[in-house]
């Protein structure tokens, strides 16, 4: 069966956009096939949380926050959805508390896991706390002291009633703590006046730096792929340039390989000097004829250069003389 062109146009597009999307996603760094559980986790206040925050066990990092849902259904809860690692074992008795990372580290769950219980399948809901907040905790710490100092300050009139004589100096004494508890109660008013004005600005600055702290991650796992590809590019290139170089040395050595096998066959002029016996033995007899002819040459110049204009006989007779003397070299 033949198929069309239309249908294989189709289908390469398909692959093309299936390719286009799981490499989008990878890139982002989704994760295609997750490994983690979901739990969820139910608030009245979540107090500046945001998705992608950290989910903290022990003080490491084991997680992170998914979703952040508004149940108006419920009174305007909060429903928050985590995902930690598969390999984390929670049960019913694991609690899932809200806490700060520091003056910029913004809010993140700290996870309680309690020896016991049942464990939790995904899905299901984890038990919840939300600590109390700053001014909560300026009362908790201001109330017995002021507590103290009304105790102190009865016990000073039951003495003041008792000594009259003293009363003036007792009384003095009143007015001074009096005036004291006063600039107590109006600094914690103050000081409570002021984290009630700057809340807003607190809570606005906690977020964004969870919005950076966000940033700042999915930053890192787009380039960490980036890189990823650069380097094997990189490597890539020095197989391809390894390559090259090895491929020259193999040609280089073919060809020496090749001129050896000439000079072991005997072709050309350094191949017979190796294997032609006859060759080199007349080249040898040739080289030892020119040097002879050069030492006589040397020695006797006169029976090669002649002026003379009547003497082509004697240098006949000369050239006559010198090629009997060759011939006998040669004999011997």
């Amino acid at each position: 069966m033949k198929i069309s062109k239309e249908v294989k146009v189709g289908f390469l597009a398909v692959i093309s956009i299936a390719i286009l999307y799981f490499g989008f996603n990878f890139l982002k760094g989704s994760e295609l096939f997750s490994n983690e559980n979901e739990y969820y986790a139910l608030y009245d206040n979540v107090g500046g949380l945001t998705a992608s925050n950290a989910v903290m066990l022990n003080g490491l990092a084991v997680g992170r926050v998914k979703e952040i849902r508004l149940l108006q259904e419920r009174s305007n809860q909060l429903l928050v959805t985590i995902s930690v690692g598969k390999n984390l074992k929670l049960s019913n008795t694991t609690v899932a508390s809200l806490g700060d990372g520091g003056l910029l580290g913004g809010k993140m769950i700290n996870l309680l896991v309690e020896p016991g219980g049942t464990l939790l399948k995904d899905k299901d809901t984890l038990r919840t706390v939300s600590p109390k907040g700053l001014q909560a905790l300026i009362q908790e710490q201001a109330l017995p002291v002021l507590k103290s100092a009304d105790s102190l300050i009865v016990t000073l009139r039951g003495v003041a009633s008792k000594f009259d004589s003293t009363g003036y100096a007792v009384n003095r004494l009143l007015k001074t703590a009096n005036r004291t508890m006063t600039t107590v109660d109006a600094t914690v008013q103050t000081l409570d006046a002021t984290v009630q004005e700057n809340r807003v600005n607190l809570s606005t600055l906690l977020a964004n730096a969870n919005k950076l702290t966000t940033s700042l991650v999915e930053t890192e796992k787009e380039i960490k792929p980036l890189l990823g590809k650069a380097n094997s590019i990189l490597d890539s290139l020095k197989l391809v340039r390894l390559q090259e170089t090895v491929a020259i040395a193999n040609q280089t050595l073919g060809q020496v390989q090749r001129l050896l096998t000439d000079l072991q066959s005997g072709k050309g002029t350094a191949g017979k000097l190796l294997k032609d016996e006859a060759f080199y033995s007349s080249a040898n007899r040739t080289m030892v004829d020119l040097d002879r002819l050069l030492v006589d040459f040397r020695q006797s110049p006169k029976r090669y250069v002649h002026f003379s204009l009547f003497g082509r006989k004697e240098k006949k007779a000369i050239t006559d003389s010198l090629q009997k003397s060759v011939e006998a070299d040669r004999v011997k």
